[in-house]
């Protein structure tokens, strides 16, 4: 399991930031005509990895033979052969181009023989209702398992050693749980994460910043790093039921012969995040937490990061999440958090899209303080990168943003063509046109000319 319904992740893709309590409604629908087409994206522009294969092999060594808990796994589990999937239950009108889209980029870019199939497969793809997932299992989004193909199969199992990652030897048959009721996007980011799980690694690393395999939930479609960690996973070289050590003898071959740019780029590892950093973060990032907990346990990530002299997008991201937490109560405070984000995430070019979400923030302050031509200056590359990394969510929003900010620069026509714009990606990215309405409203709402009731 990987994808959680998280405050703080969830608050990723939201990424403007409330003004005095606005919650995006069923109520809130600005006037507009009908909704235009959905918007998809087509061609992936995935960035080739971009560090060294000696850290690289560090990184496929933590993912692919531990899991998220910490613990060790005894031998290297994975398909061997070629793999089938078939989709179940009653999946939503997205999830077939999607899942073809991914398909052939496990094909393609990862050399994986993946195929879908009508009948009997290696994994089930079931398409059930949100609550449904959370009866399974509660705070998921959606989640994975193996040697099951059915939820019902699940409740009877989940509590044995049947639905045990550390048991296999090798794998045969997997289930995905995804919901049929949430945004085409959160959809589609639940068969790149739970897909990649059961073919592959099922660790998550928070040092990566290039990699669905992170709990941050920044990056939500597979990465040009993620899929090369996929084809070293089903290399010649390795097959199930191998050892640690037998893995780690192979892997630096693996990656010379697949990735050989990355045989001349300088090793620059970074350190071990700290469980205490990891724990700090759970408690700031998940439920059952009031706010003033949040982020004082956001506040002591940050001091680790400080202590052990973390400066990358990890120092960054704890720096978002006080950011996010404290925006309500403290907005001066929040707003200094985010600059102090986007500064650290600006140093590395890997973690532009985290850099996004960092501007927005600082992007939506401008707009409530009136200052169109400063905020149109922060939007105007993130809108690119938005695009880039297939988020339509933020860019959609990034682009209902910009829209306010012409708007503030006098630009008024040109402003309602961008609104609109934004329209198609908004359904891909938000769903229901009464949730396209409220987020329009919500970024309305920031526009000082408009006031509180747009």
């Amino acid at each position: 399991m990987r994808r959680m319904i998280l405050p703080i992740c969830l608050m990723l893709g939201a990424c403007v930031p409330g003004t005095s309590g606005d919650v995006a409604s069923r109520a809130a629908t600005p006037e507009l005509g009908g909704m235009p087409a959905i918007k998809m994206f087509s061609v992936p522009h995935p960035d080739a990895p971009s560090r060294s294969n000696k850290d690289m092999a560090r990184d496929f060594m933590d993912l692919s033979m531990r899991l998220e808990s910490g613990r060790d796994l005894p031998v290297l589990t994975r398909f061997e052969g070629p793999i089938s999937v078939r989709i179940t239950g009653a999946p939503p009108a997205t999830l077939q181009s999607d899942l073809s889209r991914l398909l052939h980029r496990l094909r393609s870019e990862a050399s994986i023989e993946i195929s879908q199939v009508t009948g009997p497969a290696n994994i089930t793809i079931e398409a059930v209702s949100r609550d449904d997932i959370r009866r399974a299992l509660p705070q998921a989004a959606c989640f994975v398992v193996p040697n099951i193909s059915t939820l019902a199969e699940y409740a009877k199992a989940k509590r044995s050693s049947v639905t045990a990652w550390s048991s296999l030897q090798t794998r045969r048959k997997v289930a995905i749980f995804v919901p049929n009721d949430s945004s085409p996007q959160e959809v589609r980011d639940c068969l790149h994460e739970e897909l990649s799980q059961a073919l592959g690694p099922l660790n998550d690393l928070y040092r990566l910043p290039d990699s669905v395999f992170n709990d941050d939930n920044v990056h939500t479609v597979l990465t040009g790093f993620d899929m090369l960690m996929l084809r070293a996973f089903y290399a010649p070289e390795l097959r199930s039921g191998m050892s640690r050590r037998e893995v780690a003898a192979k892997i630096p071959g693996i990656l010379a012969r697949l990735n050989p740019r990355g045989e001349r780029i300088a090793s620059r590892p970074l350190p071990t995040t700290p469980r205490a950093w990891v724990r700090a973060m759970q408690t700031a990032l998940g439920p059952g937490a009031n706010n003033a907990t949040r982020r004082a346990a956001a506040e002591k990530a940050m001091r680790i990061a400080e202590t052990v002299g973390l400066t990358d997008h990890r120092r960054a991201f704890a720096h978002y999440a006080i950011g996010r937490i404290s925006q309500s109560s403290d907005p001066a405070y929040a707003q200094n958090q985010f600059a102090a984000a986007e500064a650290y995430y600006r140093r590395a070019p890997e973690t532009s899209l985290h850099r996004a979400h960092a501007a927005a923030q600082l992007a939506a302050y401008a707009i409530t303080q009136g200052r169109g031509e400063a905020a149109l200056a922060i939007l105007g590359p993130q809108i690119v990168v938005a695009e880039r990394h297939e988020n339509a969510s933020l860019l959609a929003q990034l682009m209902m943003m910009r829209a306010e900010a012409l708007e503030l620069a006098g630009r008024v026509s040109e402003a309602r063509q961008v609104r609109l714009d934004s329209l198609g990606w908004a359904r891909y990215g938000y769903g229901a046109d009464w949730a396209v309405r409220a987020k329009l409203r919500e970024v309305s709402n920031l526009n000082p000319l408009k006031g509180r009731n747009g």
